[in-house]
């Protein structure tokens, strides 16, 4: 190179590197200007914990539940989670999904996985549990603006007593204590208002999420006080909670309804206890503002912006597992139970006037609002689950056998022509007065009312059912019923075997049931 091109080469770096220095000098004091603006914040002091994280730690530690009324219907809802957990043995693909990933695994001090011979990491073990308890839909439910399953947290919270206990005893009670069933109890009404409070007024299906981001928050709520996290720490594995990816709804929804629904709570609550361990063992630091932090927090990513609201109650006690409701004769996605109820009696008129569902030109569902938003379903329907969460689908099978069975959702029954042309007869309407008796804390009802035209120009008398059997307003005509279930999931499961059956219900209704240790009443439902 020349001494006149090496000039010119020096003399062209320094004109770029002189534009460059301007540019930043640009971009500086537009920062400068922006920031002066308060447009963009820097400010790196580390606020304190957000006041819901906070509030749910405290009452996880603080609050003491003294309600004979909670207790009682959470141990009901116990024995009614760990009958359909039992019922869903039967079949192959949760048999298949909850298997230990290595073949063969036993786990010292596992955790027991009830109606098995497994035993497993309590991670692996709220999985399989809470896969087992949520898979036919059978159990308790809540609805609101939010709607979910309660007795979901029960995978969380048994897998983890269980362990414990087994760990203490082994230990000579160095790592752990002996849970009760009275502890069970406990945290299954703390994790029922957790996730129903925070239910109540905030819908996560408007925005797209499905509810067991609310199982995962209150799971690892009642989880690490039982691991003996502190109330910092409690608030620290909240923060994890809420950071962590969650789950869409649109495997809830046509057209993609899938079976991912029934383990969709295992994978939440298995989640919930590895963060707990993950705050007990690694402690990752809290992240304080993971619901207010501008752009990157939780309501700004994934609630449009708006905070939480609890305007019905801002307190946290045992509403939630007093008011819960139960799924005693049908299992079928909620806000169709009275609906089944309703077209159990229209098959009973049918009989008595000498009239089949072959008779029927139309029928009318008149529903509430999230009925018609999550469940009113024409088409086509691709598999089991896609059938329990249609409507149309639940009403057509009591008119035409009188009965609504787990079994009546396999592709064996929906074979039969006759139920999606009796689907092809009927339409939706959503009444604005059901949707508000739906959310009114006073009522908290789920109606649905069929109106039945015959071929012949008869119009059957409309048959409503405001609630159904297993709402509280009805708990002296349930309870007998659900006991009945109960009994019936036992001897069905541990067939030839009625001794275990007897003992087992024995122990469930015995005065002294709240004392005994968590290892001996799992004990009692496994193989």
């Amino acid at each position: 190179m020349s001494r006149q091109s090496a000039i010119s080469t020096v003399n062209t770096v320094a004109r770029l590197s002189t534009r460059r220095t301007a540019a930043l000098a640009t971009q500086t004091n537009c920062f400068k200007k922006n920031y002066s603006q308060g447009v963009i914040q820097i400010d790196n002091k580390r606020p304190e914990p957000d006041e819901v994280l906070k509030k749910i730690s405290s009452y996880v530690h603080n609050k003491g539940i003294t309600s004979p009324e909670a207790y009682e219907t959470a141990r009901l809802c116990l024995l009614d989670t760990l009958g359909c957990g039992l019922a869903a043995l039967k079949y192959e693909q949760p048999r298949n999904l909850i298997k230990p990933i290595v073949p063969g695994t036993i786990v010292p001090n596992g955790t027991k996985i009830l109606g098995t011979k497994y035993r497993m990491d309590p991670v692996k073990g709220a999985f399989a549990i809470g896969t087992l308890i949520r898979w036919l839909d059978f159990n308790d439910c809540w609805l609101a603006a939010e709607w979910g399953h309660p007795s979901d947290n029960l995978g969380g919270i048994l897998a983890v007593a269980d362990h414990l206990t087994r760990l203490s005893r082994a230990t000579g009670g160095d790592d752990g204590r002996l849970f009760t069933v009275k502890d069970v109890l406990e945290a299954m009404i703390k994790a029922h208002e957790i996730q129903g409070t925070i239910a109540l007024e905030n819908s996560f299906n408007k925005v797209g999420l499905d509810h067991v981001v609310l199982v995962k928050v209150a799971t690892t709520a009642v989880v690490s006080k039982m691991l003996g996290l502190s109330e910092a720490q409690t608030t620290e594995a909240l923060s994890h909670a809420f950071v962590d990816g969650q789950s869409l709804r649109t495997y809830r929804h046509t057209p993609n309804t899938g079976s991912r629904k029934s383990w969709a709570a295992g994978d939440a609550v298995s989640r919930a206890v590895n963060i707990a361990y993950l705050v007990k063992n690694g402690n990752p630091g809290t992240i304080p503002s993971v619901l207010t932090a501008k752009t990157w927090g939780f309501y700004d990513v994934l609630f449009k912006g708006k905070p939480f609201s609890f305007q019905q109650r801002d307190t946290f006690d045992s509403y939630v597992m007093e008011n819960v409701l139960f799924k005693i004769s049908f299992p079928a996605e909620f806000h169709a139970q009275t609906a089944v109820e309703a077209a159990l009696k229209v098959n009973t008129r049918l009989e008595e006037i000498g009239k089949t569902y072959k008779d029927i030109k139309s029928v009318r569902i008149r529903t509430q609002e999230a009925a018609v938003r999550i469940i009113d379903k024409e088409g086509p329907l691709y598999n089991y689950a896609d059938r329990d969460h249609c409507i149309q689908y639940m009403t057509a099978i009591p008119l035409i056998h009188g009965r609504l069975t787990a079994d009546d959702y396999s592709d064996e029954i929906a074979s039969n022509p006759d139920i999606d042309e009796l689907r092809a007869k009927m339409y939706c309407t959503k009444d604005e007065q059901f949707t508000v008796n739906y959310h009114d804390p006073a009522k908290r009802s789920i109606p649905n009312a069929l109106l039945v035209e015959l071929n012949d120009g008869t119009v059957l008398d409309e048959v409503v059912v405001e609630y159904p059997i297993g709402h509280r307003s009805r708990r002296k005509e349930g309870v007998p019923l659900l006991m009945e279930k109960f009994y019936t999931h036992l001897r069905e499961h541990f067939a030839g075997d009625i001794e275990k059956v007897e003992n087992i219900m024995q122990a469930s209704t015995d005065d002294d049931f709240l004392n005994l240790t968590v290892d001996q009443y799992v004990n009692m439902y496994c193989d």
